[in-house]
């Protein structure tokens, strides 16, 4: 059985670690009202996509 002969130090294991982490989602500027909003989705401030008004049927 393969069993570490010595302890990862702290360092040692944040530096493999480094590539782990959380990516900020792709914001951009509404064209209509100027609000941040996530790419390709309605904009949840005014309501539009792509320069149209956009209703959502519940």
């Amino acid at each position: 059985m393969a069993v570490p002969k010595r302890r990862t130090s702290k360092t040692r294991k944040n530096k493999r670690r480094t590539h782990i982490k959380l990516s900020a989602p792709g914001m951009t500027e509404c064209p209509n009202c100027g609000e941040m909003k996530l790419s390709h989705r309605v904009c949840p401030e005014c309501g539009s996509y792509k320069g149209e008004e956009v209703t959502v049927a519940n």
